[in-house]
C-alpha cells in the first residue's frame, strides 16, 4: 500500500501532487517518481466530458474517474469535490463515498453551487458561516489518515486579512489542510503560511493568476504542498490536436513518429509482458 498524503507531508520538502485525467496518466505519473495524484473538477469536465468547468459534472462523474485510477494505480489522490454537491448531509455521503472509491483526500470550495473555474473572474462566495457548515459535515464522514481540506477563493474578493480568517474559521471546523485559491504573490503565501497553522497547498496551474513559482521558492515561503492540476493534460491536448492536423492535412504522420511514445514504451508502463505470461502460463498448465 502506497502512503497517504498527510503522511507523506512528514517529509522535509514540498509534496508535489499532479493531475492525472484518465488511469494511463496516472501510471505515467507513477512511472515518473511522482508520489501523489489529485483528479481535478476541470478535469473530469474538460476531458472526460468535454465541457467547461461550470458545475455541470456530478459527484457519481468524479467518482468514476476515481475508481478507474485506483484500479491501476496504488498513489494516494486528491480529489476536487467542488462544492461538495448538495445540503449537509450529501456533501457527508460524499466522503464516504470518496473514502469507500479509494481518495486519500479530498478538498471542498467556499463558492457558491454554482462555481466557476477559480482564476476566472466574477466568482461569488457563500457565507464563512455557510461554508463552516459544509466543512463540519464533511468532518462528520472523515476517518483517521485522510485528509480534508478547504479551499478558499476568498482571496480575488475579500483580500488576503480575509482568507486568513476564513482559513482559521474552517480549521477550527475540522479542515485539515487550506487550498488558497489565485494567489497573485510570493510573500502573500509566505503572509498565510506563517498565520495558517495547518498545511497550505499552493496552485500551481498554467494561464492563471497564480505565477509558476518553483518548489523551492514556494518551500522558502512555507508552502508543503504544490499541486499541477493540469499540465500533462495541457502538454497531451496539444500534441494531439497537433498529430490530428498532420493526418488531416498530409495524411500520414511518418514524420511525427519521434514524438510519439513507442509500442515498447506503451508496453512497459502497461506491464504488459507480465499480464501476456501470466495467460501464457494459465494455457500452459491445461
Amino acid at each position: 500500500m502506497s502512503e497517504s498524503i498527510i503522511s507523506l507531508l512528514k517529509k522535509d520538502e514540498p509534496l508535489k501532487i499532479v493531475g492525472a485525467i484518465n488511469a494511463y496518466s496516472a501510471l505515467l505519473a507513477e512511472k515518473s517518481g511522482l508520489e501523489a495524484l489529485y483528479i481535478s473538477g476541470a478535469g473530469v469536465a474538460n476531458a472526460s466530458y468535454g465541457i467547461p468547468d461550470l458545475a455541470m459534472t456530478s459527484k457519481d462523474n468524479v467518482l468514476e474517474d476515481l475508481r478507474r485510477i485506483k484500479g491501476v494505480c496504488d498513489l494516494p489522490v486528491l480529489v476536487d469535490c467542488d462544492t461538495g454537491w448538495g445540503s449537509a448531509l450529501s456533501i457527508s455521503k460524499t466522503v464516504k463515498d470518496m473514502i469507500h472509491a479509494g481518495a486519500s483526500g479530498i478538498h471542498i470550495e467556499d463558492q457558491v453551487a454554482n462555481k466557476r473555474c477559480g482564476h476566472r473572474p466574477n466568482k461569488e462566495i457563500v457565507s464563512d458561516s455557510e461554508m463552516i457548515d459544509r466543512i463540519k459535515a464533511a468532518k462528520d464522514s472523515s476517518i483517521e489518515d485522510f485528509m480534508l481540506m478547504a479551499r478558499t477563493d476568498a482571496f480575488a474578493k475579500e483580500g488576503i486579512e480575509r482568507v486568513i480568517e476564513r482559513s482559521n474559521a474552517y480549521i477550527e471546523a475540522g479542515a485539515d489542510s487550506i487550498f488558497p485559491e489565485a494567489i497573485t504573490k510570493l510573500k502573500d503565501y509566505k503572509t498565510l503560511c506563517e498565520n495558517i497553522s495547518v498545511p497550505i497547498l499552493a496552485n500551481i496551474t498554467e494561464f492563471g493568476m497564480t505565477p509558476l513559482y518553483t518548489d523551492k521558492d514556494l518551500s522558502k515561503a512555507g508552502v508543503k504542498m504544490i499541486l499541477h492540476p493540469l499540465s500533462a493534460f495541457r502538454a497531451m491536448s496539444q500534441a494531439a490536436e497537433e498529430i490530428y492536423l498532420e493526418i488531416s492535412k498530409k495524411g500520414t504522420v511518418e514524420n511525427k513518429l519521434k514524438k510519439m511514445q513507442s509500442r515498447d514504451e506503451l508496453y512497459d508502463v502497461l506491464n504488459y509482458h507480465t499480464y501476456e505470461e501470466k495467460i501464457d502460463k494459465l494455457f500452459s498448465e491445461e
